[in-house]
């Protein structure tokens, strides 16, 4: 009998690199997963409960995972899983950012502490591409020097370790 691997049977580390090997590429998806790996807070309780799920080894490089987006809103409600107001917001915001779910900005905004509210930032940076280098097209002298790259927008802060 061969057993398909599940996203609870994997570490923490292992969780992530699947979450991004499958996002790789697309800005919003890598955003998502960055935000959840970032804030600490998620990933462990996601795959707990069975809302990451496993694909396999698709491209030969290591298995790859998703979120199960669309049953996020029920988990919450029924309390599979939980997290602070703030905690909500970040997931909310990745929900937005991957899945286009519906968010009111303003209402997201004032849920979140100051940590969280930089994490959503570089998320949505990131989703807009800022994190790709750019070459700094004005520059005082008029000449652009080799190495002139604009950083991004918004950097993803160190993950808070809880």
């Amino acid at each position: 009998m061969i057993f398909e691997p599940r996203a609870a049977d994997l570490d923490p580390v292992g969780v992530e690199n699947a979450l991004l090997r499958a996002a790789l590429g697309d800005y919003s998806d890598e955003a998502a997963i960055l935000l959840l790996i970032t804030s600490g807070h998620w990933l462990p309780q996601l795959q707990h409960a069975g809302l990451i799920t496993l694909d396999g080894n698709v491209d030969g490089e290591g298995l790859w995972a998703h979120i199960a987006w669309p049953d996020l809103d029920g988990a919450l409600r029924i309390g599979t899983i939980t997290g602070r107001s703030s905690d909500h917001q970040v997931l909310r915001a990745a929900a937005s950012i991957a899945d286009g779910h519906p968010v009111d900005l303003g209402d997201l905004a004032t849920g979140l502490d100051r940590h969280a509210l930089t994490l959503v930032l570089a998320a949505i940076a990131h989703a807009a591409g800022s994190h790709e280098p750019r070459s700094i097209t004005h520059v005082p002298d008029g000449v652009p020097h080799p190495g002139d790259r604009l950083p991004p927008l918004v950097p993803w802060p160190q993950p808070n370790l809880q």
